[in-house]
């Protein structure tokens, strides 16, 4: 514990997290720090991980957030990070916040682009790292038929109508002429 009063939010990493929450699980609401990460990081610091994260000094977020950051320059082993030998760098990384959303999309378009297999299944919406997909994964959109069916004729003076639309016959125009028309005499 320290000497310094207590903090209702504390800014780590970019993140906002309640000075209420404990140690060990405010540090997980940062995105890219699991629970095994956060333990380490505290057993690293020698920090207790069931106190208030508002009960923290100044020096000791410091500390944290150096470690969160470069987590290869405290000791951490290679295969704790999320991200290792990146494509495109070559380095070992560990991802935070926005970054992990942004290389998966990247890492995606690469396959995409590539025309790899697992490009074409995610274009495809399916599944990619192998599973079956005969009787699994049957959430989401239809894949193989699309569901058939006539869209519902488009009235004139429609709002919503596009401009080609409007000036077209609707589908009731040969009803209305038939019924304009005089019946013929049987004889």
């Amino acid at each position: 514990m320290s000497t310094q009063e207590y903090r209702h939010i504390v800014r780590i990493v970019g993140n906002d997290i309640p000075g209420e929450r404990k140690t060990l699980i405010g540090l997980t609401q940062i995105k890219g720090i699991g629970y095994n990460f956060a333990t380490a990081i505290l057993d690293s610091l020698k920090i207790n991980s069931n106190s208030n994260i508002g009960n923290l000094s100044d020096e000791n977020v410091k500390e944290i957030e150096k470690l969160i950051l470069d987590p290869i320059k405290g000791n951490f082993p290679i295969w704790f990070l999320n991200r290792r030998k990146d494509i495109e760098t070559g380095a070992d990384l560990h991802l935070l916040t926005s970054d992990i959303p942004f290389t998966l999309r990247n890492d995606i378009e690469r396959e995409r682009i590539a025309a790899s297999w697992r490009g074409y299944r995610h274009l495809s919406g399916l599944k990619v790292r192998g599973q079956r997909t005969r009787t699994s994964g049957r959430k989401g959109g239809a894949v193989g038929v699309a569901k058939g069916g006539l869209s519902a004729p488009v009235k004139k003076g429609d709002p919503g109508a596009p401009a080609a639309a409007a000036d077209a016959p609707t589908t009731d125009a040969p009803a209305a002429e038939k019924k304009d028309a005089p019946a013929e005499k049987k004889t």
